[in-house]
């Protein structure tokens, strides 16, 4: 359980930085992805965004098991 937290943290820290990149093909801009302002600063959680590309990424480690 630890190491999918672990990796799920790692995976939204990832593509927190990537987001810049990412928007332009629609990832990060999701239903569950939280995007909030403070202090003149732009924070982003994309969480929806994470989940659906684990999925991806478990997917094909399956197909190509």
């Amino acid at each position: 359980m630890i190491r999918w937290v672990l990796t799920i943290f790692l995976a939204v820290i990832v593509f927190s930085s990537a987001l810049p990149w990412l928007e332009k093909l629609g990832i990060g801009r999701l239903p569950g992805d939280v995007r909030f302002r403070l202090f003149g600063r732009t924070f982003s959680f994309p969480f929806a965004s994470t989940i659906l590309i684990s999925l991806l990424v478990l997917l094909l480690a399956r197909i190509f098991k």
